[in-house]
């Protein structure tokens, strides 16, 4: 299979190396802008000035892979000029051209921060809310008033397309299955355990979030809704420097996030360091209600439970970085992380069992409680090499990640008759360690052509180990502890996945073309050590998958107001490592979450047509089918609820969307996302067969305003009607958050405050269906609303270049429940 991949690669790179040595037309300035990430700084303006009077003989913008080039120039003097919004202007060099000149292809130009300080009143300075780009959607939230005291998580539900349940499922654009990554690496997290994670960073740190539902063969085929991308804040300048931020809030009960960011840049040498800690102290209140019925329809009892949770954990973040420019084109990077979160909640709860009459037949009363202690960490060393100024790069990434978690649970249970005297008691402790060990490697090379081509290609290589164990203990009225052998268990599972992929780009003078095609080897091994006789089990699954990607972008006009973006992908969903787990965990006494180790992977098809007016105006068209479709099942299985994880058949998703920039006014800034999605779902469940679809809409607008003196405000809002997924049909949503900024020490600093959710009205609520002869509702309250104030201060001077690393581990980090 290895030796198949090299001879494909090669063939490709010497097409390639043959194609860059062909014969250029004369009369032609070409050159490259980036940002100083080193990411492509699309959309610049660039200028080609005429020496004398520096008048402009032509002008366009760069595209999407940074680039540039004006054709005929005729004999003379030349200077090119860049500007681009929060950028210094840069000019270049005299450039002569001659009848023999050729091509005359400039150094790479990296963009540097604007140091110019503007009139308080003109925000034509600012970077969009929402930058629309060909590939992604670029929300811009570190100047967020909205998100002072947040979280990464709160500031995700905020996102154009993103909805998250209260179980921290996230959907994009109406569909699940999305991969998240931060600074290009993964979290190796999902549902609660990457809500957890995600709340541990505050909003303070953030930068920017990039939304890409089709992402191209470079990155993983991971991800059915495609990639969301959260960038932390990074210092670009010389000499010591950074950022603090603190704040302070209460919702339910007070909560506080602190941050630091340091950068030290000098020589060779840049490095960099962001620590956070922050004191979580949330609420969420569970209200359960199941009725039962006969095969006549008769009800004959239900079930009731009203549950309280009361999390309060500290979380610590750090990130240490070291880049060492080792010469002109060579660039050696560590990056090394950390996370350490230590938690308890409380889980109080009451449950009531009533007879056909309503009458009360008993009542359970747990007192429950969760203590947590998760370790994580991560190094990666990387290297890049730039051959050319042209562009032409190769890169390394080595990473290793590792996920040492501990959870112990105390289920104490007491019931009692319909006359209030107690029955029986239940006492249960349980211990739940994790490990996870991830390791990655891979290369990429990209070698830009002439005409304004690129050829880019790529390995890599992951393997995951996982340790999962189940220590349950019943505990006698005398305290003695007796192993409850049917519930301990252990599961080991071993998973390594080969890729490879090539990808092309062209430019025409009005059309862009992309094409990619990525392959991906998996070798998976799972193995259930079972206490009980007979029960131990293990199973192996391997399979090679092929993922295309098409682009296509045609400008309406010459001068690209008007564009046409279509693409097409495939990608993949591999079932998370704890939904393979075959564990019983309970979660009360009536009710438990198994997990699946015959679930495969799901593959989606995904069409997008898009139209673009300017920066102004996107209209979107997006279906996608996917078959094997990952979903939670609920059922009943005697006395207890379950949970679980299956495949359906297959499940569709179309609609159309739009997203608006504007600025009304030049002190207001104004954008609108809006949505309208059908979902279809369609498979067998354990007892019977889905068929459930629902058109469903989505909104979300954000208004800036400068009001001058320093003074900013800042008003966000979304709104969902009823959805479904799966067996869930979900009632409306929607939340308003308004906030206020006072800059003050000559605008190094800031005074924020804020209010999320001011009119408590989003919470999560609606019916489980599906379920034979029971009716299931239930309603998810987290008390979202709060009250934060905060104080935000930059320090530091002069922009340098500091690189954005994408470390290749992403696919993994949102499969990893711990």
């Amino acid at each position: 299979m290895s030796s198949k991949i090299i001879a494909f690669l090669s063939a490709w790179l010497c097409f390639a190396l043959n194609f860059a040595a062909a014969q250029t037309t004369p009369g032609k300035i070409a050159g490259r802008v980036n940002e100083p990430t080193g990411e492509p700084a699309i959309a610049a303006t660039v200028k080609l000035l005429k020496q004398q009077g520096s008048t402009a003989a032509a002008s366009m913008q760069t595209d999407i892979n940074g680039r540039f080039v004006f054709n005929d120039v005729k004999p003379g003097d030349f200077v090119v000029e860049v500007t681009a919004v929060g950028y210094a202007t840069y000019r270049s060099a005299l450039i002569r051209i001659t009848t023999s000149s050729g091509v005359a292809n400039l150094p790479v130009i990296t963009l540097q921060k604007s140091d110019v300080k503007l009139d308080e009143v003109n925000i034509t300075a600012e970077r969009d809310v929402i930058e629309q780009k060909v590939d992604r959607t670029v929300v811009n939230i570190g100047s967020s008033i909205s998100s002072t005291g947040a979280s990464a998580l709160e500031v995700l539900e905020k996102m154009p397309g993103v909805l998250i349940d209260q179980s921290g499922n996230i959907t994009f654009k109406g569909k699940t299955g999305i991969m998240v990554m931060i600074d290009d690496k993964p979290t190796y997290l999902s549902g609660d355990n990457l809500a957890n994670y995600l709340r541990s960073i505050p909003a303070s740190q953030l930068a920017q979030i990039e939304l890409m539902p089709n992402p191209p063969a470079r990155y993983d085929a991971a991800g059915n809704a495609g990639i969301i991308n959260i960038k932390t804040k990074k210092s670009n300048k010389v000499g010591f420097n950074g950022t603090i931020n603190a704040s302070a809030g209460k919702a339910a009960y007070p909560f506080t996030n602190e941050s630091l960011s340091l950068n030290y840049r000098k020589g060779k040498f840049n490095f960099f360091a962001n620590a956070a800690f922050n004191l979580q102290n949330y609420y969420r209140r569970l209200d359960l209600n199941r009725r039962y019925f006969d095969n006549a329809g008769a009800q004959t009892g239900s079930y009731t439970e009203e549950a309280y949770f009361r999390s309060k954990s500290k979380n610590g973040n750090v990130k240490l970085g070291l880049d060492y420019d080792l010469s002109a084109k060579t660039t050696l990077g560590i990056v090394l992380s950390g996370n350490l979160t230590i938690g308890r909640t409380p889980n109080p709860v009451t449950s009531i069992l009533r007879n056909a009459a309503g009458n009360v037949d008993s009542t359970i009363i747990a007192d429950n409680n969760t203590w947590n202690n998760n370790k994580n960490g991560g190094i990666n060393f990387n290297v890049l090499h730039r051959f050319d100024s042209l562009g032409r790069s190769l890169s390394i990434d080595l990473n290793y990640l590792g996920y040492n978690n501990r959870s112990r649970q105390i289920f104490q249970n007491t019931s009692f008759d319909k006359f209030g005297v107690p029955s029986a008691g239940q006492h249960i402790i349980d211990t739940l360690p994790t490990r996870i060990n991830i390791y990655t490697a891979k290369v990429d090379y990209s070698h830009p052509l002439k005409n304004k081509a690129i050829f880019s290609a790529g390995v890599k290589t992951s393997y995951v180990n996982t340790d999962n164990a189940a220590r349950y203990y019943n505990i006698s009225n005398s305290g003695a502890q007796t192993v409850d052998i049917g519930r301990t268990n252990q599961f080991l599972y071993k998973e390594a996945i080969q890729a490879a992929y090539l990808n092309f780009n062209k430019e025409w003078s009005r059309l862009s073309f992309q094409t990619g095609l990525r392959m991906e080897y998996t070798d998976a091994r799972g193995h259930q050590l079972a206490k009980t006789k007979g029960a131990d089990s293990s199973f192996v699954n391997k399979y090679l998958s092929l993922f295309p990607t098409v682009y296509l972008q045609y400008k309406l006009d010459t001068t690209g107001k008007h564009a046409i973006n279509a693409s097409f992908g495939r990608r993949i969903d591999r079932p998370g490592y704890q939904d393979l787990n075959p564990f019983v965990v309970v979660l009360d006494k009536y009710s438990a979450f198994v997990g699946n180790p015959f679930l495969r992977p799901q593959y989606s098809n995904n069409y997008a047509l898009n139209y673009t007016y300017k920066k102004l105006l996107t209209v979107g068209l997006l279906y996608a089918i996917t078959s094997n479709f990952q979903v939670e099942h609920d059922y009943q299985d005697g006395d207890i609820f379950y949970a679980s994880s299956i495949n359906l058949g297959k499940t569709i998703s179309k609609g159309i969307n739009a997203n608006l920039t504007w600025s009304p006014a030049k002190w207001w800034n104004f954008s609108l996302y809006a949505q309208l999605y059908r979902n279809s779902y369609e498979g067998q469940l354990k007892n019977s067969y889905l068929t459930s679809a629902r058109t469903f809409f989505y909104s979300t607008t954000t208004s800036q305003f400068t009001f001058g003196k320093g003074w900013s405000g800042e008003l966000t809002a979304f709104y969902q009607t009823r959805n479904v997924w799966g067996q869930f049909a979900s009632l409306e949503r929607k939340q308003v958050n308004i906030g206020l900024q006072k800059k003050i020490l000559n605008n190094k600093g800031a005074i924020k405050l804020s209010a999320r959710d001011i009119f408590r009205s989003n919470f999560s609520a609606g019916e489980i269906t599906n379920l034979g002869n029971m009716k299931a509702t239930y309603r998810n309250d987290n008390a979202n609303r709060n009250v934060v104030i905060g104080f935000s201060y930059n320090f530091g001077s002069k922009p340098a270049t500091q690189r954005t690393r994408e470390t290749g581990a992403e696919t993994e980090a949102g499969r990893a429940k711990n």
